[in-house]
């Protein structure tokens, strides 16, 4: 792998486990890459259970239905995205953990920021959980509590090793801060500031419509209880961490139910918590009856999954792309680079992902960077994705001496649901663009 090769795998910045990762079933193919995900994803809600099963839950087993009642789970289940990698080196490392294997937990937990940036602030959480411990065990020693604090050290393993491999490749000990995603600013709010309802509205689509009311009745007994504090504490972290930062536009966030996914396993057992106070309440029920609501509660919740996975009308993009490809493929032009929008159009065109531009949200440097593409550089951009995320139209394109050789524009449908209710689903309106540098 060349240098150039090398910093681009480097900038992948909160995605270096990922990458790391996925290198070799993205080697195989885009399919295999997915099916990877459904691999780990699988993994996750066995890991999920064992952990239930540490913990001396009762119904243990059900924590893999409520891992994969989550819709937002559920919905990327077999998409190539970082939430899942997290999830998994989560629910390890908390096994470890609450296992007593607290430094092989540690050094674990450390890897979570090589997936998602939130990792930081779980491994800051995991910190005074291990400094708590230490007060304990020291019984009022400082000599003693220093000794055992001193393993906390331990928790930033994983952001060493990164920093040092990047230090290795690129020579720059300030890699990070010199090549911070630029839609990932600090302050500002890139995609818009929702207040603070933002993700408290989405709860549904984050643990299910459904199991919502179990979900709230575990959290608080769990709360008033004091039990499980390290899965609690991990979800009420997430939770607001997320919300404050979708409420002021923070670190680009830009709302997403996905970003909790990384802790499903913690939704799915405290879900579980309320599902067994639940049972209990009702134990002196008919059992028939008793059976035949967890029925209803359980096949209405899997079919939510099924109508919100359809209602997703992005995901539909991807057969505007093969449409486009299509007609490529029988127009052909010589490519010598591709700049697409959507990660799709890179896979279905069987280009090299960093061919892709580095989009720096500065309209007019970008329009400079655009106006020297060499010849042979097609555009595959759309309506609704280019714009919202990069700031840049077709016009854009062809203002910076691109030609439109094809455009289409898609009414896209869902299997399920052929209309949008309450906002959610229905048609999705699209339109793509093929765009090519002619040479002079």
């Amino acid at each position: 792998m060349g240098l150039d090769a090398s910093r681009a795998l480097c900038r992948r910045l909160v995605q270096a486990a990922f990458t790391t990762i996925y290198a070799i079933p993205a080697l195989i193919g885009y399919r295999a890459a997915r099916i990877f995900t459904v691999i780990v994803c699988l993994n996750i809600a066995w890991q999920t259970y064992k952990l239930a099963s540490d913990l001396k839950i009762d119904r243990s087993p059900i924590a893999i239905l409520f891992i994969w009642l989550q819709p937002s789970f559920f919905l990327f289940s077999a998409d190539n995205l970082t939430e899942p990698i997290f999830a998994l080196v989560f629910v390890i490392a908390l096994r470890l953990h609450l296992s007593g294997h607290k430094n092989a937990g540690m050094f674990v937990a450390s890897l979570m920021i090589l997936a998602r940036p939130e990792g930081f602030f779980l491994g800051v959480l995991w910190g005074i959980w291990i400094l708590r411990d230490a007060w304990k065990d020291s019984l009022g020693d400082l000599k003693a509590f220093a000794t055992n604090a001193g393993r906390a050290s331990l928790l930033a393993s994983g952001g060493l090793i990164w920093w040092l491999a990047a230090l290795l490749i690129t020579g720059d000990p300030l890699f990070i801060k010199n090549n911070w995603p630029p839609n990932w600013p600090m302050t500002g709010t890139i995609y818009g500031a929702a207040g603070l309802i933002a993700y408290p509205i989405r709860l549904p689509e984050i643990v299910g419509p459904f199991l919502l009311p179990l979900f709230i009745y575990g959290l608080v007994s769990l709360i008033r209880r004091r039990q499980l504090g390290a899965i609690t504490s991990s979800f009420l972290l997430f939770f607001i961490l997320h919300t404050f930062l979708r409420a002021f536009g923070l670190l680009g966030s830009a709302g997403y139910p996905r970003y909790l996914v990384a802790i499903s396993p913690a939704i799915a057992l405290i879900t579980l918590t309320g599902w067994n106070k639940l049972a209990d309440l009702f134990s002196g029920m008919t059992r028939w009856i008793a059976i035949s609501c967890a029925v209803v509660i359980l096949a209405l919740s899997g079919y939510i999954n099924f109508v919100y996975a359809d209602g997703a009308e992005w995901s539909r993009d991807a057969v505007a792309i093969n449409q486009l490809h299509q007609w490529f493929t029988d127009n052909p032009q010589p490519v010598n680079k591709l700049i697409f929008s959507e990660p799709y159009s890179c896979i279905i065109f069987n280009r090299d992902p960093w061919e892709n531009m580095s989009f720096t949200l500065n309209r007019d440097l970008d329009l400079k960077t655009l106006a020297q593409s060499p010849p042979g550089t097609l555009v595959v951009w759309d309506e609704k994705v280019g714009p919202k995320w990069y700031g840049l139209r077709a016009e854009d394109f062809e203002a910076a001496g691109f030609s439109r050789i094809y455009s289409k524009s898609f009414v896209l449908r869902g299997r399920i649901l052929d209309r949008s209710w309450f906002g959610f689903g229905g048609p999705r309106h699209q339109t793509f663009y093929l765009l090519y540098k002619k040479g002079v």
